[in-house]
């Protein structure tokens, strides 16, 4: 849990400052579960500088709680989180002071936005919260308000969960937190857990990932894995301290979210999913007549597919939906081993290629079109599936045919400025398995919002 604060002062000398506002956002990292807002009279004078930059003058504190009488509330909001803030030296220091001149030591384990944001969004003009949060297209209101920077904090915080793939951060919230350990564990974990497509990530005592998995319902997937009684779930049963837990909206980010962290974590009951998730894969050549010939064999590293399939059945289920979409030859696309025309052709429902009937090139634009359908090669695009709001999209960006990586953004930002499109993607590898995934989850659904840039 999270505490993400933002506090406003009244300026002056090293630890003479005094808090004029403050506003926290208690985080789930999902969601804002609880808030704490309000104004504070420092008792003692605002620097000018200070009234200009934020608006605050004595006149508005004058009837503003004292900090002795919101200090409860604020221990109370923060019992058990862990402090975020931009800058989070500055504002845990000024807080600390605030309690240790009532007498009262306040500790609570800080992290630091800006360092995150080095860290994991690298190359930025500038890492103070207004540049930066322009630059990654996160909407702020009230600048320099202590409510207003706080929920900046609080989005920027969720976008910098969402590139730390190696989930460090999560590593070490689970590691502090031994509340989620109390028996009954599994009732205690599977009733935190929400009904949402995701991944999710199952933790051990020390807080290390030992297994990640997706679904569409993760408490259901969760309650599979508690319930199931072969040997693996077992383990998993007897291991696990805590699930944590991403929100996709997008079934497409799962799996790609899925096969990166796996590859990248290694987590020891993932064994089975660290190799290739596909097996056959769809292969064109040219005969000597110069028509496009297509097949479906096993996958060969040596060789660059068009698209790629989980199995042998889905590959033909594919090819023979093909050959009936675009009016294909039965005989060359591997379909009717024959010498002479194919069967397709005798019931006129082939347009002759097979007995050179019809042209090579008028046979190839309709193969051509179906490679181009069904490959991203060399395109440049985005493509646009749900996001975890309603008022949020998830964005997948494709560069001259590369995955680059994916993100959230909100409706309301225009995603067509490449550099900002790029600011929000958290880049991932580009490989085998993340093209089988792309290019099945698009054959899949054929709805899904392509952008080409």
């Amino acid at each position: 849990m999270y505490a993400v604060l933002d506090i406003e002062t009244t300026g002056g000398k090293y630890n003479e400052e005094g808090i004029t506002e403050i506003a926290i956002y208690k985080f789930d990292g999902h969601k804002i579960i609880d808030q704490f807002i309000s104004l504070v009279n420092p008792e003692r004078d605002i620097q000018p500088f200070v009234v200009n930059l934020t608006g605050i003058n004595s006149n508005m504190l004058r009837n503003a709680p004292k900090f002795y009488e919101v200090a409860k509330r604020i221990v109370e909001i923060t019992e058990g989180c862990i402090l975020v803030a931009h800058n989070a030296q500055f504002d845990y220091r000024i807080l600390c002071t605030e309690f240790r001149r009532l007498g009262f030591e306040y500790e609570r384990k800080s992290l630091c936005t800006v360092e995150l944001s080095k860290y994991l969004i690298p190359g930025q003009p500038s890492y103070s919260l207004g540049k930066l949060v322009r630059s990654l297209g996160i909407p702020v209101a009230d600048r320099h308000r202590a409510s207003g920077d706080a929920q900046a904090t609080v989005k920027l915080f969720k976008m910098l969960l969402d590139k730390d793939t190696e989930k460090n951060i999560i590593k070490d919230v689970v590691r502090l937190n031994p509340k989620r350990q109390l028996e009954p564990k599994h009732l205690e974990i599977i009733a935190e857990l929400p009904t949402i497509t995701g991944v999710y990530y199952i933790h051990n005592a020390d807080g290390e990932i030992i297994y990640i998995g997706k679904s569409n319902n993760i408490k259901k997937r969760i309650n599979q894995h508690f319930t199931n009684t072969n040997p693996k779930s077992k383990k998993i049963q007897s291991l696990v301290t805590a699930v944590t837990y991403e929100a996709t909206g997008s079934e497409l980010v799962a799996l790609l979210k899925e096969s990166e962290e796996i590859k990248r974590n290694k987590p020891i009951f993932n064994k089975a999913l660290r190799r290739s998730i596909f097996t056959h894969a769809l292969y064109s050549f040219i005969d000597d007549n110069n028509y496009i010939n297509l097949s479906v064999r096993k996958a060969d590293n040596r060789k660059k597919p068009i698209t790629t399939f989980s199995n042998l059945q889905s590959g033909k289920s594919f090819i023979t939906k093909a050959i009936s979409d675009y009016v294909l030859c039965q005989k060359l696309t591997g379909e009717y081993k024959t010498k002479s025309s194919c069967f397709n052709f005798d019931i006129k429902e082939c347009n002759g290629a097979c007995i050179g009937k019809e042209s090579a090139s008028d046979y190839n634009k309709r193969v051509l079109a179906l490679i181009d359908k069904n490959s991203y090669a060399n395109k440049n695009m985005v493509i646009v599936d749900k996001g975890r709001d309603v008022d949020e999209r998830s964005a997948i960006l494709i560069k001259d045919g590369v995955f680059q990586g994916l993100g959230f953004f909100n409706l309301n930002y225009q995603i067509n400025n490449i550099e900002v499109l790029e600011s929000i993607i958290t880049p991932m590898q580009n490989n085998r398995d993340t093209q089988h995934i792309i290019q099945s989850y698009l054959r899949r659904n054929k709805k899904v919002k392509l952008i080409t840039i």
